[in-house]
């Protein structure tokens, strides 16, 4: 098994040069698949609301989508936001995006899905997130991009044992299948099933997501403080 780690070292190209290097040559064959839910009243991030309330918990979801939607902005890739429930008008989307609906039954399915309709019809490189993670940034995603050059995979590790971001070259369904989603063991069983089928893997940063009332704590102003 091969696993490919992200050090900054002397003589290496830093995060920023990165991106400034890839906002120069990007292509318009690159996309980004941004997965969202629609900021619903009682449906959004029901574990923080189960501590913080409904009123409390949809504001930080609105606010988790607009720092999603300023972070994806300067990348120079086809952007395409995918709702959970219905797609909306006059959003934080509006402005240079396209916008489909996720299709399947899991998220495994949704994604693959997601995947299989991009880079079967002309992308070169897709990359997957989602509207969690108020830790990623554009260094981030541009580097992601960047990367899938000289590797199979990205994949950005989540402190909680998901991922909040996997890209690929090529559509490979096998990564979506028979993995138990939304459990600590997601990040654990994609790298193994990488190294079954011989892919070539790189790994970002890990950064938390924003789940629980105790991820609020290095992000206060999220909850207002």
């Amino acid at each position: 098994m091969k696993i490919f780690i992200f050090l900054n070292r002397p003589g290496f190209m830093m995060a920023e040069d990165v991106a400034n290097l890839y906002h120069k040559t990007a292509m318009s064959n690159d996309t980004l698949l941004i997965f969202a839910r629609n900021p619903v009243y009682g449906k959004v991030k029901t574990r923080l609301a189960a501590t913080i309330g409904n009123d409390k918990a949809l504001q930080i979801y609105r606010q988790l989508l607009e720092h999603t939607a300023a972070v994806t902005q300067p990348i120079n890739a086809d952007r395409v936001v995918y709702y959970s429930d219905f797609i909306a008008d006059n959003d934080a989307w509006d402005n240079n995006y396209s916008k489909a609906m996720q299709r399947g039954i899991d998220l495994g399915e949704r994604m693959s899905n997601a995947f299989k309709d991009k880079l079967e019809t002309g992308a070169k490189k897709a990359i997957f997130i989602g509207t969690d993670c108020y830790e990623l940034n554009t260094e981030i995603i541009a580097n992601a991009f960047s990367e899938l050059t000289h590797y199979d995979i990205v994949v950005g590790p989540a402190l909680d044992g998901g991922y909040y971001l996997l890209g690929m070259n090529s559509h490979y369904p096998k990564l979506f299948n028979d993995i138990t989603w939304s459990t600590d063991t997601v990040m654990k069983e994609t790298i193994a099933r990488c190294a079954e089928l011989g892919l070539r893997y790189f790994l970002l940063p890990v950064l938390s997501d924003i789940d629980d009332e105790k991820d609020l704590l290095n992000h206060p102003i999220l909850n207002g403080s």
